[in-house]
């Protein structure tokens, strides 16, 4: 079996920009034999972290029953761990800025999950790419913190309307970076 890769995404947006990044990426790394489970998690009871460190006291990842507990058993079978937001007033869309903050239980609980390869697809309304340093920055520190290994990201700004990934080359470097994967 082929190596298994998690996919976390944080748009409300079904149509939207980064989900089509999303897609593509998706689709060229199951053509190279992956295994990808994708959670939607703008559409998912993800609470933020407590902070109050009972994590896998109750068996689970975290004590606040939540869809993170769907994730995190994903996320340490899983050899890479791949974000997809667009970019919400400068920084990461609350909904998966959730998730990863929950990330910190599995650390707690004393999980294993140093290894793993990590990616950030992104896009942003602004032409400014340093608008994209509010999610790059959070994810290659998680990525550190969590001794991941930075496979790559792709970072696409100018695009806010549905279809406007389409007149870059976002889809095609999201495509590419299921290459990246495993070197």
């Amino acid at each position: 079996m082929g190596k298994k890769i998690v996919v976390l995404t944080g748009s409300p947006r079904k149509n939207g920009n980064s989900f089509a990044m999303t897609e593509s990426f998706i689709n060229a790394a199951k053509e190279k034999g992956y295994e990808v489970t994708r959670f939607d998690t703008a559409f998912m009871n993800i609470g933020g972290c407590h902070a109050c460190e009972t994590c896998y006291k109750s068996g689970k990842a975290c004590s606040y029953d939540d869809d993170f507990n769907k994730i995190a058993p994903v996320i340490l079978e899983s050899d890479a761990v791949v974000f997809t937001m667009p970019v919400y007033w400068y920084s990461i869309p609350a909904q998966i800025k959730a998730a990863i903050d929950k990330i910190f239980s599995l650390v707690v609980g004393g999980k294993d999950i140093a290894g793993k390869e990590c990616a950030l697809i992104a896009c942003c309304e602004e032409d400014d790419m340093t608008v994209l340093d509010g999610v790059r920055i959070p994810v290659e520190r998680t990525a550190a913190f969590n001794k991941w290994k930075m496979a790559g990201s792709v970072l696409i700004p100018g695009v806010l309307n549905i279809g406007d990934i389409n007149k870059t080359d976002g889809c095609v470097k999201a495509r590419e970076l299921a290459d990246k994967l495993f070197k």
